[in-house]
C-alpha cells in the first residue's frame, strides 16, 4: 500500500493528532515517514517595521527564530515518533508558503500519502485566511489523509 508517508505539521494540538495518527499508520504497515514543517518568507513591511522601531537586523532575528521554532517543533516530533517505534526524517521547508513546502517535500521525499491536519474553519474565516488543507488537497496528485 502505502510505502513513504510525509506528515505535515506546525507544532499545534492539532497537528499532533495528524501526527499520533501518521506514526500510527506507518508502524503498522511498514512505511517510512518524512516529518516536515514550513516557515513563511518574512514579511517586507514587518521588517521594516522593526528596523524603524530600532531593530538592527531584523531579517537575521526572524530567520533565527523561525530556526528555534522549527528546530523545536520537529524535535518534538521526533521524539513522538521514537516513543511510537518508528524511524523519521524531519525536514524544515524555510520561506515557503505552508501547501507549496508540503507538496514540494512530498514529491522530492518521494512520498506516496501526505497527512495532515485541518482546522476545519468554515464561512467568512475560511475565505480570509484560506485552508492550507484545501490547497493541498486540490494541487497534489498523492492522496491525503486529513485529521481533525
Amino acid at each position: 500500500m502505502f510505502k513513504h508517508i510525509l506528515i505535515a505539521t506546525d507544532g499545534s494540538e492539532l497537528a499532533g493528532k495528524a501526527l499520533a495518527n501518521g506514526l500510527g499508520l506507518a508502524k503498522s504497515i511498514g512505511a517510512k515517514v518524512t516529518i516536515v514543517t514550513v516557515s513563511p518568507l518574512w514579511s517586507a513591511t514587518e521588517m521594516a517595521g522593526r528596523a524603524g522601531r530600532g531593530s538592527p537586523h531584523p531579517i537575521e532575528a526572524y530567520e533565527k527564530k523561525v530556526a528555534d521554532w522549527a528546530a523545536k517543533v520537529l524535535g518534538e516530533a521526533r521524539q513522538v515518533a521514537q516513543r511510537s517505534a518508528v524511524d523519521c526524517a524531519t525536514v524544515h521547508v524555510q520561506d515557503s508558503s505552508p501547501d507549496e513546502g508540503i507538496i514540494d517535500t512530498a514529491r522530492k521525499s518521494g512520498c506516496d500519502l501526505i497527512v495532515m491536519s485541518s482546522h476545519g474553519r468554515t464561512g467568512v474565516t475560511r475565505v480570509l485566511l484560506g485552508s492550507v488543507a484545501m490547497k493541498v488537497l486540490t494541487h497534489t496528485p498523492l492522496p491525503v489523509l486529513v485529521c481533525r
